[in-house]
Parts: structure tokens; C-alpha cells; sequence
């Protein structure tokens, strides 16, 4: 009976140690090229998984044999990185005066779909109410310029860029009260979505803001519908198999499509920070908080969110598919405040990423 007892500990002492591997891999899956690796650079998503199964183990161990216990711990330390990135804890800190005040949000085309019929006044309520300094808006579509044109009138300067490729229209805007000196478009293929850098003048000082909306996975109503059914388990076996074959196909193709997106964006801050540019970095990145997108665009930035949030911060609010993919990021001579993903508001698809920011000013 001791023996028995003893392999099954070792078996499941073996469970834990793969668990804490796979941890680590998925964890760090994001510094895999997405473009030659879609498949591998997309595990990212399964991390919270895989830590709640370790957090079991280390739950497990503490009442059955508690030196055990160092497996999952040594576990959560050595992926402390990949823990803190999708799901951070700060004590907080309030932000000085002279903060500057930042949203990003993808508006959904002002549609509201499927909660409401027409949910304009509602992201206009928020966007009056929130008196934010810099509001940066992705499908900020400018075929709907007789309702927009009353968010510009709360902000004295506003531009809006519309990206159209074949029957697709996108457009991302930003909308400030800080003088648009000029616009740049970063260069990268997309069906339909775009990144630009705008220039603006705060003082006596240049500040770059760069919007993104990097590409989508394209997945239609019905598509999000099936994978709802999936993940509830109201749809048979064999085709709930078929199905999520090709969902996984459509997120692998979209991965690869956002790495040459990410890296573009990369090389344009990369080029302007060592300018002395002080810049700021937001938007919808389409891809989980673990992904090659994040991780590219992200490299040598402070991610506003992880330095100054708490918990995981989910963006997205549809269809299940829960995941933080809106981001704010700012060069390290800014210093963010008590970042936020605002979930009271649901006029949306997505929720809005709030932020307050030291900005350094030459007066």
C-alpha cells in the first residue's frame, strides 16, 4: 500500500512539473515569430488555464504533502513575467495635476450591436463626461460624420483617417485638445486596418501619439456564435471538432497577418524614441495580452496597464471571448497613473482603456 501510495504521489509530482512546463511555454509564447510560427506564438491563450491548474496543484499539495508545494510555487516564480503581464497587482497611486488624461476605445462603428439598435449618444455621454485630454478612437467611422461631428465639437482639434480596402472600411481618429501638428501613416499590409502617429504640440514640446488597429481575426456573427456553443458544450462532438478546426485556422491566419503589423510599429517607435521623442502607444491590438503583437509593440515601452492596473482587465465584453486586446503604452520618460479597462460602460464591443499620464514638458 506504501508503494502504491508513493507512485502516486510521483505521478502526480510528474503532472505538476509538465504543467509547470507547459506554463512556461505558453507564457512566453509571445517571443515566438507569429509569422513563421502562428500556431505556436497563438498558445498564449491558453495561460490562464494552465495557472489555475497549477494554483489546483499548489492547493492539492499543502494538504496532502506541503513540500511538495515547491513545484507549483517555484512554478509561479519562474513565471512571474507572464503572470504579472496578464493579470498585474499595484498598490495605487494617484496622479499628479498637470496629468494628462488618455482614452482609447474602439467604438464599434458608434452601432452598439448586438446590446443596441444605435449607441452614439451613449459613447458621446462618455467621451463628454470623461474630459479626457487625448482621446484616440479606433472605427471611429467617418460615414457617420452628422453624428460625429458633435464629438469634435467637444474638442478643439480632431482628425480622423479612413483605411478602405476592397468592400472593408475601417477609420481611427484622434481628438485632443492639444494642436495636431501633423499626421504620418506607418506602413504595413492590412485588409482594412492601419496604425497612425500623430504629432502633437503639449507646451513647448512634440508628443507623439500612435493609434492602432491592427488586423482582426475576422470572425463573423455566426463564427463567434459556434464558438460560444463550443465553449458551453451545446454543440455535438464531431462538430464542435470540425468547428473549432476552422476558428483555429482563422486565428492562425490572423496572427501571422498582425506580426509584419507589429513589427512595423516597433521600428517606427524604435526610430522616433531615439530621436527623444516622448511617445504615447494605444489601441486595439486584436490579440491576447501573451501575444508576438503585444510583445513586438511593447518592446522597450512601460505597459500602462501592467505598471498601474490590477487584475486581468478584460477588453473585449462579447461572444466569450474574454481577453484583454485594447492596450495603452508609453515611452519610459512618461509615467502612467492608475491605468483602467472601464466595464461600465458596454456601448461597445469593447471597453475603454482610461489613463492618466506625467508627461515630461519643456516650458
Amino acid at each position: 500500500m506504501k508503494k502504491i501510495k508513493s507512485w502516486l504521489i510521483g505521478v502526480i509530482a510528474g503532472a505538476n512539473v509538465t504543467t509547470v512546463i507547459l506554463m512556461l511555454l505558453v507564457g512566453f509564447a509571445g517571443h515566438i515569430d507569429a509569422a513563421a510560427h502562428p500556431m505556436l506564438s497563438c498558445f498564449g491563450i491558453a495561460f490562464p488555464f494552465i495557472a489555475v491548474i497549477n494554483l489546483l496543484f499548489l492547493f492539492f499539495w499543502l494538504v496532502v504533502k506541503w513540500r511538495w508545494a515547491l513545484i507549483p510555487f517555484v512554478g509561479f516564480l519562474l513565471a512571474y513575467v507572464p503572470m504579472r503581464t496578464y493579470c498585474p497587482f499595484n498598490l495605487p497611486s494617484a496622479p499628479p495635476n498637470d496629468a494628462v488624461k488618455i482614452l482609447s476605445w474602439n467604438v464599434q462603428l458608434y452601432t452598439g450591436a448586438p446590446r443596441y439598435t444605435d449607441a452614439f449618444d451613449m459613447i458621446y455621454d462618455y467621451i463628454r463626461n470623461e474630459k479626457a485630454d487625448i482621446v484616440c478612437l479606433q472605427e471611429d467611422h467617418d460615414e457617420w460624420r452628422s453624428k460625429k461631428k458633435h464629438i469634435d465639437e467637444l474638442f478643439a482639434y480632431n482628425d480622423t483617417v479612413r483605411f478602405k480596402s476592397g468592400g472593408s472600411i475601417n477609420a481611427i481618429g484622434v481628438h485632443t485638445r492639444f494642436p495636431v501638428i501633423r499626421r504620418e501613416h506607418i506602413d504595413y499590409p492590412s485588409r482594412a486596418n492601419g496604425s497612425v502617429a500623430w504629432f502633437l504640440q503639449v507646451g513647448a514640446d512634440t508628443l507623439i501619439v500612435i493609434n492602432n488597429h491592427l488586423e482582426s481575426n475576422h470572425l463573423t456573427r455566426d463564427d463567434r456564435s459556434h464558438y460560444t456553443q463550443i465553449v458551453k458544450g451545446d454543440m455535438p462532438r464531431d462538430t464542435a471538432r470540425v468547428e473549432s478546426r476552422r476558428l483555429l485556422s482563422k486565428l492562425f491566419d490572423a496572427t501571422a497577418q498582425r506580426a509584419p503589423q507589429a513589427l512595423a510599429v516597433h521600428q517606427y517607435i524604435e526610430e522616433h524614441r531615439k530621436q527623444g521623442y516622448s511617445i504615447i502607444v494605444c489601441g486595439d491590438f486584436n490579440d491576447n495580452p501573451l501575444s508576438y503583437a503585444r510583445h513586438t509593440i511593447g518592446e522597450g515601452l512601460t505597459d500602462c496597464y501592467v505598471s498601474t492596473a490590477n487584475g486581468p482587465g478584460w477588453s473585449y465584453n462579447n461572444n466569450g471571448f474574454n481577453f484583454r486586446i485594447d492596450n495603452m503604452m508609453c515611452t519610459s520618460d512618461i509615467e502612467p497613473y492608475q491605468c483602467k479597462i472601464d466595464s461600465k460602460i458596454d456601448a461597445s464591443d469593447h471597453y475603454p482603456v482610461v489613463c492618466w499620464m506625467k508627461i515630461p514638458l519643456n516650458h
